[in-house]
């Protein structure tokens, strides 16, 4: 009994310490690490935030691998990483001299890999291994969005957003995780969303695909902690809308939209670069999205649905879907359908 009350206040000290660590990062901001070198796999690489997350790494010298659904897009990425390093690897100095630089080679791969299909993804990462090396980070970034009520969304755009958003990461980490094991060394990033903290109406299977994403990341984490591989990091981002299009014409309450604007892609990613080089468990932005998954755990239901309705939250989605829905009726009539 007494061995259970002693190790009941050593966690107690460890909690204790865990919060004053945390705050500690919140005023000195830790040192970033170096990924120069190291070989990053971006799914969904072709647009929007994964072509983002690949010129930040290409602006911090790593090798780029970058997956697309969409051969075209990849390749546009892949030209636009092309010119980031060659400015990254240009020798400059403050008094115009030259300043040495560490040899570099620029390195990006691109595939084709329909991360919804697990023999895509395992023949793809294959391929890797066999044309690049093993891989250091992997960024699961790769999501779709079906834009249908869930009573009118056809059964295949439910399962295409499950396998995408959710499922695709247990494919992706079992095809890179052995080698990770083995050396003790990595870094696995979920880019899931705030939707799946918290949902909304109207998009039921995006919500359940970012809540199994976050599922299955928290389940990895603690899985890693207990084998006690203290080498390979994990990073979950939990941004709130950003602007890419992806949800055009979300709207919450329109004298609350200056206050939760949707978020610049670039900021974003910023913000989780930040978090991943400096081994951050987890990034919510903006920060108030910390708060509104603490209130989401504490309140009753029928408060969290006042707070929504006062919000505008509660069929915010409701512009979009409306969007989608009569941008596919004047397609089905344009081609006679």
């Amino acid at each position: 009994m007494m061995i259970i009350i002693a190790e009941f206040f050593v966690v107690i000290l460890k909690v204790l310490w865990a919060f004053v660590t945390a705050g500690a990062k919140w005023v000195i901001r830790p040192k970033e690490k170096s990924v120069a070198g190291q070989v990053c796999v971006i799914t969904g690489a072709g647009s929007g935030l994964g072509r983002l997350f690949a010129k930040e790494f290409a602006r911090r010298r790593a090798i780029l691998v970058l997956w697309d659904i969409n051969s075209q897009s990849n390749e546009e990425t892949a030209e636009m990483v092309r010119q980031i390093y060659h400015e990254v690897d240009a020798p400059t100095s403050k008094d115009g001299g030259v300043e040495e630089v560490p040899p570099f080679q620029p390195q990006v791969y691109t595939y084709v890999c329909d991360v919804g299909k697990r023999e895509s993804v395992y023949s793809t990462a294959e391929k890797v291994r066999r044309e690049v090396g093993e891989v250091d980070i992997l960024i699961n970034n790769a999501g779709v969005v079906s834009g249908h009520h869930l009573l009118e969304c056809p059964d295949e755009l439910i399962e295409r957003t499950m396998v995408v958003n959710c499922h695709a990461h247990f494919w992706t980490t079992k095809a890179f995780l052995p080698k990770m094991l083995e050396l003790n060394h990595g870094h696995i990033v979920t880019v899931a969303s705030s939707l799946g903290l918290f949902s909304t109406a109207g998009v039921e299977d995006y919500c359940a695909s970012k809540f199994g994403a976050i599922g299955f990341h928290e389940s990895l984490s603690h899985e890693l902690k207990a084998s006690e591989k203290d080498g390979i990091n994990m990073t979950l981002v939990c941004p709130y809308l950003v602007d890419t299009g992806m949800f055009k014409g979300c709207r919450i309450r329109k004298e609350i939209e200056p206050f939760l604007p949707p978020l610049k892609p670039e900021f974003c990613v910023k913000q989780a670069m930040r978090a991943i080089l400096t081994d951050q468990p987890m990034i919510c932005t903006p920060r108030i999205v910390y708060m509104v998954n603490f209130m989401k755990s504490i309140l009753p239901f029928e408060a969290i649905v006042c707070m929504y309705r006062f919000l505008g939250a509660d069929k915010c989605m409701y512009p979009f879907l409306a969007q989608r829905k009569e941008a596919m009726n004047n397609n089905e009539a344009k081609n006679g359908i």
